[in-house]
Parts: C-alpha cells; sequence; structure tokens
C-alpha cells in the first residue's frame, strides 16, 4: 500500500497532518509517541505580537464536539521562531505548515515576511477567519474582495508556498476560494470552525465568555465534506480537508471528494494518539476498499 502523496512538489509520506490549534507547536506530542510519522503539523496560529487571548472560559463541550474561543493565544512570531521551532526540530527532522493570524493586513503581512527565512517552515496557513480591526470587526474570510485583497499583499512578500484557510462560515465557498485563487494562493485549506455556542442551564448564560466561538469536531464532518468536494471541482490549486476527521475511513471520503492532504483537529484533545492511529489504520482500510495507492484516489467521487 503507498501512502506517499506529492503536494506542491513536496514529497509527504503520508497525507496527515495535525490541524492548527490542536497540536501546539508539536513537541508536546513527542511524549506520546514519535511524531515523525506525520505527513507535517501545522503549528499554533501565529500572531506578530503575542497574544494572551480571550479571557476564561473559552472552551464549551457540545455532543459531537466543542465549542473554542482562544483568542489566538501565542507568544509573537519572533518567539515562535526563536524558541518553539527549535524545541520541535529537536524531535521533528521534517519541515512543517506555519499558521499565521492577524487583525489587519499589515501585521498578516509583516508575521508572514518573518517566516521567509525560516527553513522549518515549508508553508504558510493563511488563517483568514481572523477579525478585520481596520474593517469594522468582519473577519477577511467572508467577504471574497477582502480576501483576495489580504492574499494579494501577503502574496507579495511570502517566499514560501501560500495556503490560504477559509472559513465556512459564508454563503458561497467557492466563490471564497477562487477569490483567493485568482490572488495567488498556491493551495486551500478547510474548512476552519463554524459558529456555535452553548448556554449554562443554570445559569441562563452563555458559557463562552465571549458568548460565541468556533464549533469543531465530529459534528461538522459532512459540511466539510461538502465544501471540499465543491471546491475541489472549482479550483486549480490542491486542497486540503479538515473538518471532523477522526478515522482512517474519513481520511478516504476526505480525499474522495478532492483533498490531497487531510488534517486531523479537534480529535487531538480527545485522544492524543489519534493521528498515530489514523496513519496506522490507513493500509487496513485500503486494503479493505481495494485502493493501492492514495494519490490515485483524491477526487474520485463523482
Amino acid at each position: 500500500m503507498k501512502l506517499g502523496i506529492r503536494f506542491l512538489n513536496k514529497k509527504f509520506k503520508n497525507p496527515i497532518i495535525p490541524a492548527s490549534g490542536t497540536f501546539g507547536f508539536g513537541y508536546e506530542f513527542a511524549d506520546y509517541y514519535d511524531i515523525n510519522i506525520l505527513g507535517s503539523i501545522s503549528i499554533k496560529g501565529t500572531t506578530l505580537e503575542p497574544r494572551y487571548g480571550n479571557p476564561l472560559p473559552r472552551i464549551a463541550e457540545c455532543p459531537a464536539g466543542l465549542i473554542n474561543a482562544i483568542g489566538l493565544q501565542n507568544p509573537g512570531v519572533d518567539k515562535v521562531i526563536e524558541e518553539e521551532l527549535p524545541k520541535l526540530s529537536k524531535v521533528y527532522e521534517n519541515q512543517i505548515i506555519a499558521n499565521v493570524g492577524g487583525h489587519s493586513v499589515k501585521e498578516y503581512v509583516e508575521t508572514v515576511k518573518r517566516f521567509n527565512t525560516c527553513e522549518k517552515v515549508f508553508a504558510v496557513e493563511l488563517n483568514i477567519s481572523c477579525p478585520n480591526v481596520q474593517g469594522g470587526g468582519m473577519a477577511f474570510g467572508v467577504d471574497p474582495e477582502v480576501a483576495k485583497d489580504l492574499v494579494t499583499e501577503v502574496k507579495k512578500v511570502c517566499q514560501k508556498p501560500l495556503i490560504v484557510k477559509l472559513s465556512p462560515n459564508v454563503t458561497d465557498i467557492v466563490a471564497m476560494a477562487k477569490a483567493v485563487e485568482a490572488a495567488g494562493a498556491d493551495a486551500i485549506s478547510l474548512i476552519n470552525t463554524l459558529v456555535g455556542m452553548r448556554i449554562d442551564l443554570k445559569t441562563a448564560k452563555p458559557i463562552i465568555s465571549i458568548k460565541k466561538g468556533g464549533y469543531s469536531g465530529r459534528g461538522v464532518f459532512p459540511v466539510a465534506l461538502r465544501m471540499v468536494y465543491d471546491v475541489s471541482r472549482n479550483v486549480s490549486i490542491p486542497v486540503i480537508g479538515m473538518g471532523g476527521v477522526t478515522s482512517a475511513y474519513d481520511v478516504i471520503e476526505m480525499m474522495y471528494a478532492g483533498a490531497s492532504l487531510v488534517m486531523v483537529g479537534s480529535q487531538n484533545l480527545v485522544d492524543p494518539y489519534i493521528c498515530k492511529k489514523i496513519i496506522e489504520d490507513l493500509p487496513k482500510v485500503m486494503k479493505e476498499l481495494h485502493i493501492e495507492n492514495l494519490a490515485d484516489i483524491i477526487g474520485k467521487a463523482e
């Protein structure tokens, strides 16, 4: 069974990548298993300056997932490059994907520039679900023209392959995908979290301190799958699928839909061994489904 995938001219030993925000900076999971088995790692979202994030509480459990409103908590890009990535390099030999967030075009551009000389970083994943402070608080990722303008400016300075991570909280996901492709995106990843909330029945108040947050987990899988299917058939650049992936069967389904690589998110918080289990299970599932080469099944669903 062949698990290898070529993506943006780079060979991945398998398509499994822990999604940003669910795997820290990677080295934390090295205590559980040899993380070198992973295809790559998308590290915790990074911003120009350090961010504490939103006030507590910022996690709420759901029957089929969780809601989070962490708020891009991170030590800032300089410390990520100087401290976090060297720690990761001690336990992980492959290159990684740097996930970048921001609240202004200038902030995105400057953060991406800092990663240009970082050899550990293979590609930059642009999280455009962040609120645009200078644009009235509306997220960059809900208006095709705003997203196109942001990606255009980032592409001018980015010397790595640029992956744009799309929000599902839009009317037309294909329009968003076409907009970032036109602006120069080298690949698209989707989906980011849906918007959700929970209410404490004893207090009648929202559990999350800022009331709403990003809903992720098993419950979003059918939505994610549909969006990966629609986007992959309407752009000419490769797609990374994610959203509710919990098993090797889900990975195959995502790849049938059109994903070249598959990110595993919230399930890492439920089971820290999940990526290892999926990678080990893939050959068995491939045999069961008579799949010899994973690269051959990308977009097979018609």
